[in-house]
C-alpha cells in the first residue's frame, strides 16, 4: 500500500525517502522458484501473519509466471478462508497439504470493497498447510487439477 506523508520542508528527497519506507516491507518477502507443469514459477513466500494478510493487496497487475506462497507454521483447518478485500488483480488459489497435494482450487475475484466485511470470502473446505495464489487461469492453462503435487516442501521449514 502506498502511503503519502507530506512533511514540510523535507522536499522531493524526503518524500521520496518516506514513500520508500512504506514500500520497504514488501521487499523483506523472500523469493523463489517453482517448477509448475515444466515451467518455472516465480513466487513471493509470505510467512509472517501480516504478510498473509496483505497478500496481493494493492497491486494493479501479476506476471504470467508469478505467484505467492502463503505458508503457515501448522496445518489449517478447512474453514480456513482468503478474502480478496483491496485486491485489484483476479485470482486462483490453490490450497496445499505438507506434501505439495493440491487439495483444492478456488476462483476469487476482486474486491474494491469500502469495508473488508462486504467482501467475499473463500474456504479452502479442506486441511492445508500452504496456498498459492497466482493469476485467474494459471492452473487451468498448466493443466493443475485437485491430486496433482506441486514442490512446496523446501519452502516449509522455518527460515
Amino acid at each position: 500500500m502506498k502511503r503519502v506523508l507530506y512533511v514540510s520542508g523535507w522536499g522531493a528527497l524526503g518524500m521520496l525517502v518516506l514513500t520508500l519506507a512504506f514500500a520497504a516491507p514488501r521487499s523483506r518477502l523472500e523469493r523463489a522458484t517453482l517448477e509448475v507443469a515444466g515451467e518455472t514459477l516465480s513466487v513471493e513466500v509470505a510467512r509472517q501473519a501480516d504478510d498473509r494478510a496483505r497478500g496481493l493487496m494493492e497491486r494493479d497487475a501479476l506476471a504470467s509466471d508469478a505467484g505467492m506462497l502463503f505458508v503457515y507454521p501448522r496445518q489449517q483447518p478447512p474453514e480456513a478462508v482468503f478474502w480478496m478485500y483491496r485486491t485489484r488483480i483476479p485470482l486462483d488459489i490453490a490450497f496445499l497439504g505438507a506434501d505439495g497435494e493440491v487439495r483444492a482450487i478456488r476462483h476469487m475475484q476482486p474486491c474494491q470493497a469500502v469495508s473488508s466485511a462486504a467482501c467475499r470470502s473463500y474456504s479452502a473446505g479442506a486441511p492445508f498447510r500452504a496456498a498459492l495464489e497466482v493469476n485467474t487461469g494459471y492452473f487451468a492453462r498448466h493443466g493443475i487439477e485437485v491430486g496433482d503435487r506441486l514442490p512446496i516442501a523446501p519452502l516449509l521449514s522455518p527460515r
